[in-house]
């Protein structure tokens, strides 16, 4: 195989046609105007707004007249069913994403079993329910379509392009258990799209490996705990708590230090231990 580099025009699609581009593979379910639930498979669906706490979002892209985006523009809610990476799955969804059929004809030949969606409160005036969920997805992102942020149109581009506030994230519990651990992965898939106007193509990735930051990219930690008691004169910190964040990119120190600093003063907290930072650097440890 020639490893000379050569020109590929850019056209549309050009993340299908003029390249190969990995994608997810993610089943969104809206509610029709009749109140049935569609389910349309889409793989430009990535993560949009991913720090700031306030909101986070996912960002989809879909043609402006299909079923999906005429139904979250109409309702303003919509699930994200993130399915297994199973041949007949991605088979279905092929057969799904077929355009120009009604809620009622699709649904027909769907495999996957749909039910009730997991939020509280009432749905949104008008709905009779929140669209359903897939059974057999490993995790639900439960959305609202958020209209105050529409992104600038382009007047060539004939696509929607509609940011999901994420209100509500489920799993299944064996997966929440492997997420919280950090150990194990679900099987999703990974789709190249409709590359030569016959065939989608997918492909299953082998098991994830880890890659540790290389210890030559490490602060030392003399340099860290100076940073640290400089910044604020009420908080002292033990030098086996600066050890905690030597793997920290320096152009980030300053705001993690502050953030620790933050917290610290919140819990009066006036000598920051490695304990401590401990539980901070555990996202997850008020949930465990």
């Amino acid at each position: 195989m020639s490893e000379e580099f050569t020109e590929v025009r850019i056209i549309d699609n050009f993340y299908q046609t003029s390249g190969f581009f990995p994608m997810p593979v993610v089943l969104v379910s809206t509610l029709d105007e009749s109140g049935a639930t569609n389910l349309g498979p889409y793989s430009l669906c990535f993560p949009y707004i991913v720090t700031g706490g306030k909101m986070h979002s996912m960002l989809l892209i879909a043609r402006p007249d299909s079923n999906t985006a005429q139904n979250i523009i109409r309702t303003k809610v919509c699930s994200l069913n993130f399915i297994p990476d199973k041949k007949k799955y991605m088979k279905n969804c092929v057969l799904l994403g077929y355009p120009g059929e009604t809620t009622e004809q699709k649904m027909k030949n769907s495999i996957f079993t749909l039910r009730l969606s997991t939020r509280s409160g009432p749905p949104p005036k008008g709905l009779p329910k929140f669209p359903d969920i897939v059974e057999e997805a490993v995790q639900v992102f439960e959305c609202t379509w958020n209209d105050s942020l529409p992104l600038k149109p382009i007047p060539s581009s004939e696509a929607s392009h509609l940011v999901l506030v994420i209100d509500k994230i489920i799993m299944k519990k064996k997966w929440k258990d492997s997420l919280f651990k950090g150990k194990g992965f679900p099987h999703l898939p990974i789709d190249y799209g409709y590359r030569d106007n016959i065939q989608f193509w997918f492909t299953r990735h082998s098991r994830p490996y880890a890659v540790r930051v290389p210890s030559s990219k490490e602060a030392p930690v003399e340099t860290v705990q100076y940073a640290c008691e400089r910044f604020d004169p009420d908080i002292k910190w033990e030098k086996e708590a600066c050890a905690k964040i030597v793997k920290v990119p320096n152009i980030f120190l300053k705001r993690v230090i502050s953030g620790v600093v933050e917290a610290a003063k919140k819990e009066g907290i006036d000598v920051i231990t490695p304990e401590f930072m401990d539980k901070l650097q555990d996202k997850r440890s008020s949930e465990r």
